[in-house]
């Protein structure tokens, strides 16, 4: 099989160890653009947020992005005004080193909450970091931001815009602490397609409303989640202003990609050993859908059923009814896969749960609960909740 081609025009991709991390592995990574392109990005929607949110969020503003700078091992948060300076001292490092704008770098962090970074060791990596870059360091840059994660997760994808060929690749790191609220810990884009930053933020927000704010873990949601895409028009077509025919199939190339990064982070979830699609169809409206699809994914008698492989269809009645939609218990149904298991509010028989149960031994279903109120639906993207898990989080420090 042929690798994948993760080279796209006029960006570097650069990922060291630079102590941060216990283990050794990599955990410095750094991606450069060969001139500054245009930026959108999204961020937590946790009232707690790092310091390398706080002086990104700052810095998006202006529009422009040429070099991103990302550590793993250590998230910056909760460090104070402290935590701040390290965040601008890290970019100015990384600044005078290739000789931009110190406001055209970004930075980002994950790791471990409330401990200072270690400013020594960054400051001693950043020369090596630098000299490292390459087009073909993709992947050393993508290790450089794992931290529970089991697998690289990585996706491209590429398009004709105005007889020029466009070329997207995306990284994003998590497998804990996904909720939904841009719900990954670190997800970086670039692109070489010539697009103006405003309509670059329109069709990110686009693109996470149907991925990466679609899924669920635990139901955490990180101080430090941050996605960001550089677009650095080095595909050489006309820039792209407004949402045009081509804009469109850039928006579509664009949802592409993030929805299997956004699948990818379900897949890889903390100790999962499965991966869920939860369809709540039939509600008021979307938001009502949205609430009870949360309140099932969250349930952890739910999950630990799923986990358990036991068709207690039960508990997913009881996570509806504490959802705070408006429903009528009578008129319930529930779908495992297209096997029905409970009908106006009551189980099919003993008959039924037994199929339903090889249903849930599969690696992948699907739940649909149908409130017959209306006409809107949601769906989402989640996991059980395994012992492993538990081992996973409870020595997350150690």
């Amino acid at each position: 099989m042929k690798p994948l081609d993760f080279k796209v025009n006029g960006f570097l991709f650069s990922g060291i160890s630079a102590g941060i991390k216990r283990d050794g592995k990599r955990d410095l990574g750094l991606i450069y653009s060969e001139v500054p392109a245009q930026v959108a990005g999204l961020f937590t929607m946790n009232a707690v947020k790092a310091a390398p949110v706080l002086l990104d969020m700052q810095r998006l503003g202006g529009g422009l992005c040429q070099a991103l700078v990302a550590n793993s091992g250590n998230a910056n948060a909760c460090t104070g005004s402290r935590g701040l300076r390290d965040a601008k001292t890290v970019s100015s490092l990384v600044a005078k080193r290739l000789g931009i704008k110190e406001s055209f770098v970004l930075v980002s962090s994950t790791g471990v909450i409330g401990v200072p970074l270690p400013l020594n060791k960054i400051e001693e990596g950043v020369p090596r970091l630098v000299e490292g870059l390459s087009p073909d360091n993709w992947m050393k840059t993508v290790e450089a931001i794992m931290t529970t994660d089991t697998f690289p997760k990585i996706e491209l994808a590429t398009c004709r815009i105005r007889g020029k060929r466009v070329k997207i690749c995306g990284m994003v790191k998590g497998a804990g602490m996904i909720c939904p609220g841009v719900a990954t810990m670190l997800s970086f884009l670039v692109t070489d397609a010539n697009i103006k930053a405003s309509l670059l933020q329109q069709m990110l927000e686009r693109a996470a409303e149907d991925s990466y704010n679609r899924i669920t873990v635990d139901g955490e949601m990180s101080t430090n989640d941050t996605v960001l895409l550089l677009a650095n028009g080095k595909a050489g077509h006309s820039l792209l202003d407004r949402m045009n025919r081509d804009g469109k199939v850039f928006q579509e190339m664009l949802s592409t990609v993030c929805l299997k990064l956004a699948m990818s982070v379900v897949k890889d979830g903390e100790g999962a050993t499965k991966f869920i699609e939860i369809l709540v169809r039939g509600s008021r409206s979307k938001e009502d859908a949205k609430k009870a699809a949360y309140s099932i994914a969250h349930s952890p008698l739910v999950k630990t059923a799923l986990f358990g492989e036991d068709a207690n269809w039960g508990r997913i009645i009881s996570a509806l009814g504490h959802s705070g939609v408006r429903m009528n218990s009578n008129r319930i149904d529930i779908f495992f896969d297209k096997l029905p298991i409970v009908k106006g509010g009551m189980g099919i028989g003993d008959h039924r749960e037994g199929k339903a149960g090889r249903v849930l031994r599969k690696k992948s279903f699907k739940i649909t609960v149908d409130l017959h109120q209306g006409q809107s639906q949601f769906s989402l993207f989640t996991t059980d909740l395994s012992i492993d898990y538990v081992k996973i989080n409870a020595s997350y420090r150690s």
